[in-house]
């Protein structure tokens, strides 16, 4: 597996321009946070889980979790904290009488994509995850990497 300085300087490549950049830093917490609202109100098939409040959200969030947490640590931490806020928020945002979470969410990853699509044109680069799929994964920890670097913790 390649080490998060691996994929971050990977992922870098296409990411340079100023304006991608600074788009990036808007549309990606916004699309892993709608990624979340669209899976949270798809009906569990096991009636106990959904009585406890586990949804798809939560139960796919595991495994990507573990993939931060196999990155490092620091990340693993950091990327569960600012789930813990999505889920948080989406849990906010469920209790809305309208929309309904999966409709801001569809919204919001629409028009963040649009978005993500300008930077990248901007760029003159494809988006990473046209080579691999795992730099959907990357982007966020990307992001939280400067954060943590920002704070003085390594990863």
């Amino acid at each position: 597996m390649k080490t998060a300085e691996q994929w971050f300087a990977a992922y870098a490549v296409s990411h340079q321009h100023p304006t991608n950049k600074a788009i990036h830093w808007l549309a990606v917490p916004v699309i892993y946070a709608c990624v979340f609202g669209l899976l949270w109100q798809i009906p569990m098939p096991l009636t106990g889980l959904a009585e406890q409040g586990i949804n798809w959200a939560l139960l796919l969030a595991i495994p990507a979790l573990l993939f931060y947490f196999l990155l490092s640590f620091t990340l693993g931490v950091a990327m569960t904290i600012f789930t813990a806020l999505v889920v948080t928020l989406l849990r906010w945002v469920a209790q809305w009488p309208w929309p309904e979470v999966w409709q801001l969410s569809l919204l919001l990853f629409v028009v963040m994509w649009i978005l993500q699509f300008v930077g990248h044109k901007i760029e003159g680069k494809k988006p990473s995850f046209f080579q691999d799929l795992a730099f959907l994964l990357i982007g966020p920890a990307w992001l939280m990497s400067f954060v943590l670097k920002k704070l003085k913790l390594s990863y």
